[in-house]
């Protein structure tokens, strides 16, 4: 059984109900997630033994973060204790031709004022094979950040495959901050994960003839953009996830993945949203599960998809599909007909 950890924030969500605005909510839902969160699920979900490096506050709200992730099967030994407060997104569902919105409060949050003696990243890696971490996590300070560069020295010493996703917040870093910062810990990354617009706002790679407002996406754009990023990290694969906004309830969605001088494209699908926050890091699981179960490149690709697209109908942030219904996707059946 393989072994990921993964480096990052977990987060209090709190939204109004289906799809009510903060203004009109008398109450609030609350869900426990964040990007390398996520992914943890999604792996833990599919039997991957996946452990998450985080802190939180030593309080009842931290602690049910915490149990949060041991209800889905993650490993919490590293998640730390300490620090004033969780940090918080409220989220507002959009729906048709209003986007969603999101307002964060995570100010001074337990992770944003860790330090590096706090994290001895020899025996958290211990017996691991995969590092994963996202742009979000070093966006949220320079002592952070000096924790995933050490994160990623260590997991690379100790012979793990490293991912990241770019994972670009305009809220927490302006471009020119993401560029300097980010590209210190390519060296050590293996696979490079990013959206239609991550590459462009972090290291001012865009691809022509796209416009994603539009759902207007060239093939050929993104072609060169994963060439682009490999020629200058000598990344071993990267992998790009392809978002048509069609509105705020239907988008498109697809991924290419460009593997030994090869590109591959998925198969697109037509979604209908009922929560796309995780989408993305959905995709992430799927592709980290998918390269350690040694599937052919293409097959890599389908499964991340398939799995990130039936993320989209489900609400919260985590992803709760089985193997077996996102191959059957991606055998073709999508046709969303109630089983008996």
């Amino acid at each position: 059984m393989s072994k990921v950890v993964c480096f990052g924030e977990i987060m209090l969500r709190l939204a109004p109900p289906g799809y009510l605005r903060f203004e009109q909510a008398a109450s609030l839902e609350v869900v426990y997630g964040g990007g390398e969160a996520n992914v943890c699920v999604a792996l833990a979900n599919f039997g991957i033994d996946a452990g998450l490096v985080t802190r939180v506050p030593e309080n009842p709200i931290g602690q049910s973060a915490v149990n949060e992730m041991r209800r889905y099967g993650v490993d919490t030994h590293w998640m730390l204790r300490g620090g004033e407060r969780l940090g918080i997104y409220f989220l507002e569902k959009g729906a048709s031709q209003r986007p969603s919105k999101v307002v964060y409060d995570r100010k001074l949050s337990s992770i944003s004022t860790v330090k590096r003696a706090d994290f001895d990243w020899k025996k958290i890696f211990d017996g691991a094979t995969w590092f994963h971490f996202t742009g979000i996590t070093p966006a949220l300070g320079e002592n952070v950040a000096e924790c995933v560069l050490d994160a990623c020295e260590a997991a690379k010493a100790a012979g793990l495959t490293v991912s990241c996703d770019l994972n670009f917040r305009k809220n927490l870093w302006t471009s020119e901050q993401a560029g300097k910062t980010m590209a210190q810990f390519m060296p050590f990354v293996d696979v490079c994960i990013a959206n239609e617009e991550d590459a462009e706002k972090v290291f001012g790679i865009k691809a022509h003839s796209t416009d994603v407002t539009s759902a207007s996406l060239s093939h050929e754009g993104y072609k060169d953009v994963a060439k682009q990023l490999t020629e200058r990290f000598d990344f071993k694969a990267v992998a790009i996830t392809l978002r048509g906004s069609i509105s705020a309830s239907d988008n498109t969605w697809a991924a290419m993945l460009f593997v030994n001088g090869t590109h591959y494209f998925s198969r697109e699908y037509p979604v209908h949203i009922v929560d796309r926050v995780g989408g993305g890091d959905s995709f992430a699981g799927g592709l980290i599960y998918a390269m350690l179960n040694n599937m052919t490149p293409q097959d890599i690709l389908e499964f991340a998809v398939a799995n990130s697209c039936l993320k989209h109908s489900i609400e919260g942030d985590h992803n709760h599909v089985s193997l077996a219904e996102v191959k059957a996707l991606m055998a073709g059946d999508g046709s969303g007909r109630v089983q008996r």
